[in-house]
């Protein structure tokens, strides 16, 4: 089976009892027993549901993987996939993360005597000088949010495997029909279903993805105990956000590479940041990593901050809005928005200036896009 009809279909069969295409939704908290000590496989919600379990299977067969494990979002399936260390453990992180991890890790995580530290994991020999006899775990994210930074995956997994630390990917940006970071060595492959996933601005979710039959048992163990599920109701529409995953995750990169020229083309932007632009430091992994580059870009103005922030009130098309992976085109500010947590001398440190725009390229026609940017730019 192509991968395009994988995702279409995944391994969904209609339903025994009436032949429905789409799987029920099973919007239960509880499952009568046979008898004492024996069920059909499900005995409460928080443990197994089996809408829930449909679209863990279903994800992690197009990611490549063996076992899924579905959270309430995808800042709890980060916080389940750290629960897998211990006090005093060592955690190597990409230094340019979603600001809500680095929240996380740094305000939270740090006082249960977990430690952290941050590398740009695009000069993969940064981790390897990180490492320490306590490190645990590797995480990465690729591309990352917002900057676009690109690591070589594979060469990060030979560095992993060789001292046998955890290797994390965040792969929420590249989804699996561009990326699938287990093929490069990773053990834990994360996405917001909140995102390109499901696709429709319409829930908040996330999901574990692995080959490792203990990653998997201690993730369902922490999934069970801790019960941060998303809902049947939830699940059964990540699974109707999937079945159009391919034609929605191709007319994103499609759009997003005209985009990213035009915009490196215009006089009043400074720069732009799209792996898919020969100008990226790290276009030359991506290409050979990737087979898309999906549609998420950032860019300066010449202007700076100002003109940014004039740039993102005169758009009449794109929606400005704080998540991205939608069908529909939204612009952020993220130093006040998604990255607002960040210390600004931590975000200047790494080139995330105040001025940078992120453009989550939606799956309109090209020419509308163009054309609401070209409105806004001429006024900023």
């Amino acid at each position: 089976m192509k991968r395009d009809t994988k995702i279409v279909r995944g391994q969904v069969q209609p339903d025994p009892t009436t032949g429905a295409i789409i799987p029920p939704i099973y919007q239960t908290a509880t499952y009568a027993l046979e008898e004492v000590g024996k069920d059909k496989g499900f005995d409460y919600t928080r443990s197994a549901n089996p809408t829930r379990q449909t679209m863990e299977e279903y994800l992690a067969l197009i990611e490549g993987g063996q076992f899924g494990v579905a959270f309430s979002s995808g800042m709890a399936t980060v916080d389940s996939c750290l629960k897998l260390l211990k006090s005093g453990d060592h955690i190597i992180c990409s230094d340019d993360v979603y600001g809500g991890v680095s929240r996380h890790f740094n305000q939270i995580l740090n006082n249960y005597n977990l430690e952290f530290t941050y590398v740009d994991s695009q000069n993969v020999a940064n981790i390897e000088a990180a490492i320490k006899p306590k490190t645990k775990m590797i995480w990465i994210e690729t591309p990352t949010n917002p900057l676009l930074k690109i690591t070589d995956l594979e060469a990060v997994g030979k560095i992993a495997k060789s001292h046998n630390i955890l290797f994390g990917v965040d792969s929420t940006f590249a989804t699996p029909v561009f990326l699938r970071p287990l093929e490069f060595g990773a053990d834990l492959v994360m996405h917001s279903t909140t995102k390109y996933l499901s696709g429709h601005n319409q829930l908040i979710g996330g999901i574990v993805i692995t080959d490792r039959e203990d990653l998997f048992d201690s993730l369902k163990f922490i999934q069970k105990t801790v019960g941060a599920v998303p809902g049947p109701f939830d699940c059964w529409l990540t699974i109707l956000g999937l079945k159009t995953l391919d034609v929605r995750m191709q007319k994103h990169n499609e759009n997003g590479i005209q985009i990213a020229h035009y915009l490196e083309g215009h006089p009043k932007v400074e720069r732009v940041i799209y792996p898919g632009l020969e100008s990226h430091p790290m276009h030359h992994i991506a290409q050979e990593q990737m087979s898309g580059y999906s549609g998420m870009i950032s860019f300066e103005l010449k202007g700076g901050l100002e003109s940014g922030k004039a740039l993102m009130n005169y758009v009449e098309l794109c929606l400005l809005a704080e998540s991205l992976g939608a069908v529909e085109s939204m612009i952020t500010h993220p130093a006040t928005m998604t990255h607002a947590d960040v210390p600004r001398e931590d975000r200047l440190a790494r080139g995330f200036s105040d001025g940078l725009v992120r453009l989550s390229v939606g799956i309109e026609n090209v020419t509308d896009i163009i054309s609401d940017l070209e409105q806004a730019l001429e006024k900023a």
